[in-house]
């Protein structure tokens, strides 16, 4: 039993330690093993982040973070970013820094460089000067600074870059963090200190409006990444090489599926035909499979009013930085962007009253969404501003929830068996239970919903990790982790309970007793965003995909202009039997045609000359396989629909 002067340590396995008041987690580790201590590089603290160093003055939630943890890569790489400024400082005198970010791979560093230019040929001496100052091994120290002493700081400095981000700042909640000679404002964490980096590349270069606003100055980005290993950065080289080659902005373009336009408007993809068709394939995939299993299609507008999401709750939890107003003539309107379908299905299920019978009901929705991403944070399709989820809500009674949740896992495996994604896990994001003012709803609400999740993902045998703070607000989920052909992880599918949004829009059925009741709300996407899950097959197939999936499945190759009615016969013929493609009457050789096929990822090749026409045959050829040989139109159709089954 802990004393006045003792905090209760909870670790991840539900164990509990006691120590004085203001221990650090490295000391936690330290009491664990020497090995571990050596190992740690942040730590969770509750629902936070921390630096290792940093005192614990009440009972909490820790988790010690090594480089094998997200949150301890991100630190370790929002360390980086200092590191880079100091290297910069040291570098080029005068210079003035905006903000330095982790992010998914590495971490980069806005700067002001005045009227010094940078490129690409720099960067190894910036590297150089980055290891030399990590060797040094300093301290990444937090200082907790008053916002007068902060402002009076940075005026003498002249950075009015930090100056700007100050003034948004509260009084009492301002930190700078000092390693070595150079001082940074930031709010952390950090890792230990600089020794930990030791091997370095800053990968590329590029230019980002102060705040992401064009009427502000243009800055200087620079990004870069690090590793505890010089083995890993090795490793990690080699593996971009074969990333640039499956790069899915690469392949958008040559395979001709999506583009963007500065017109239009960053983040918001537009889909070319061959695009189009893939997206068009794997809803109907997706719309076959939810039609089996129960689920109807609704339709939604792209907006709706404040008051949706105010009562919701997402108003008051994401605010401006989901929304994105609309303005009508009317000032009193306020409109907003859509950007989640939960809350328009919930008025959905208001407009009859719902009887014990008549669950569960399953709305399902390809409901386009806007969020507003940083311009910085945008990439191709992993991260836009307007995406294509493949939503749907399942209203049941609370006797029904295991079983609907159990249905969708086995939906979700039937997507990733399909498209060949055979390497996954799931994650079980529960509440934080010692910051539950973080979310909404009770308790017990609570408890019966994370049973729920537990015992569904064991009944169906899933590997599973638990992370406690990661779960939405309303709810708890399950999200399922993917690994590619790169062996990178990606978050994919989700599938949350939701006993609060039913609440909030006092949601009900006539149970059997003729009583009124409240019904459990599913939210599950198996695809997570049609634009993510696109980006990500590409990659994943190297634009190769599944026969049944390719835009073009046959490329019709007539030798000469004087076989190209029969071409155009054959194509009819195998339109008829829904193989899609196209017939190359350009005015090339043979070989030419094969290649750029092959370079296009066309699966079939059909060639027709002067034999084919005379025995009504094709002679086919496979991308990456060469000849097989000659078949009637018929023969072709059986082959090619026994290789496309799904």
């Amino acid at each position: 039993m802990k004393d006045e002067s003792q905090v209760k340590i909870t670790l991840p396995d539900g164990s509990e330690r006691f120590y004085p008041k203001g221990v650090t987690a490295l000391e936690i580790a330290l009491s664990i093993s020497e090995g571990l201590a050596r190992n740690v590089i942040a730590a969770k603290v509750n629902s936070e982040i921390w630096d290792p160093t940093r005192q614990i003055t009440e009972d909490s939630l820790v988790k010690l973070l090594t480089w094998n943890d997200e949150d301890g890569k991100s630190t370790f790489w929002h360390s980086s970013a200092h590191l880079l400024a100091e290297a910069l400082e040291a570098l080029y005198p005068g210079v003035k820094f905006g903000t330095g970010p982790s992010i998914e791979k590495g971490f980069y560093y806005d700067v002001d460089l005045g009227d010094k230019s940078l490129s690409q040929e720099d960067f190894p001496k910036i590297e150089a000067k980055m290891l030399e100052l990590a060797r040094q091994k300093n301290e990444y120290v937090r200082k907790p600074i008053s916002k007068a002493d902060a402002l009076e700081y940075f005026t003498q400095k002249g950075d009015e870059y930090k100056l700007e981000l100050i003034d948004g700042l509260e009084d009492g909640s301002i930190t700078l963090y000092e390693q070595g000679g150079f001082t940074d404002l930031c709010r952390g964490p950090h890792i230990p200190n600089t020794g930990f980096i030791k091997a370095v590349k800053l990968t590329n270069i590029g230019g980002a409006y102060w705040r992401n606003k064009q009427e502000n100055k243009m800055l200087t980005r620079i990004y870069g990444i690090t590793f505890p290993k010089q083995k890993e950065l090795e490793e990690y080289v080699t593996l971009m090489e074969e990333a640039k080659k499956r790069d899915h902005r690469k392949l958008g373009k040559e395979l001709e599926l999506f583009a963007f336009s500065e017109k239009v408007g960053q983040g918001l993809p537009l889909w070319l035909p061959k695009g189009a068709m893939l997206r068009e394939r794997l809803q109907a995939f997706l719309s076959k499979a939810q039609s089996r299993a129960g689920y109807t299609p609704v339709v939604t507008p792209h907006i709706g009013s404040k008051e949706l999401y105010v009562t919701s709750g997402h108003w008051d939890k994401y605010g401006k930085d989901s929304f994105q107003p609309i303005k009508t003539p009317n000032p009193g309107e306020e409109y907003m962007l859509k950007p989640m379908n939960c809350p328009h299905h919930c008025e959905i299920y208001k407009t009859s009253p719902r009887s014990y019978k008549d669950l569960p009901l399953r709305f399902s929705e390809f409901g386009t969404v806007y969020r507003y991403e940083q311009s910085g944070e945008l990439h191709g399709l992993t991260r836009v501003r307007g995406f294509t989820q493949d939503d749907a809500h399942i209203f049941c009674r609370p006797d029904q929830v295991k079983e609907e949740f159990i249905r969708v896992i086995d939906l979700v495996l039937y997507v990733f068996k399909s498209l060949g994604f055979d390497d996954y896990s799931a994650q079980i994001s529960l509440r934080d239970p010692s910051n539950t003012q973080k979310y909404i709803g009770k308790d017990e609400d609570w408890e019966k919903a994370e049973s729920a999740i537990i015992e569904a993902a064991a009944e169906r045998g899933l590997s599973t990790v638990t992370e406690l703070g990661e779960a939405a607000f309303y709810g708890p989920k399950l999200d399922f982790m993917v690994r590619d052909a790169l062996g990178r992880k990606w978050q994919l599918g989700t599938i949350q309970v939701d006993y609060q949004l039913p609440q909030r829009f006092s949601l009900e059925y006539t149970g059997s007793d003729n009583q009124k009741h409240r019904p459990v709300m599913i939210h599950r996407a198996p695809f997570g965003s049609m634009e993510r899950f696109i980006a990500i097959l590409i990659e994943n197939t190297a634009g190769q995909f599944p026969l049944w999936l390719s835009p073009d499945q046959i490329a019709i190759l007539p030798i000469s202009e004087r076989f190209a009615d029969y071409a155009e016969e054959v194509f009819f013929k195998l339109q008829d039997d829904d193989i899609r493609g196209f017939v190359d009457h350009r005015d090339e050789k043979i070989g030419r045609k094969i290649r750029d096929a092959e370079v296009t990822k066309v699966p079939f090749m059909l060639i027709v000359g002067e034999k084919e026409m005379a025995e009504g045959k094709l002679s086919v050829r496979r991308k990456g396989e060469g000849d097989l040989g000659s078949m009637t139109v018929e023969e072709f159709v059986a082959f090619f629909k026994k290789e496309a089954s799904i």
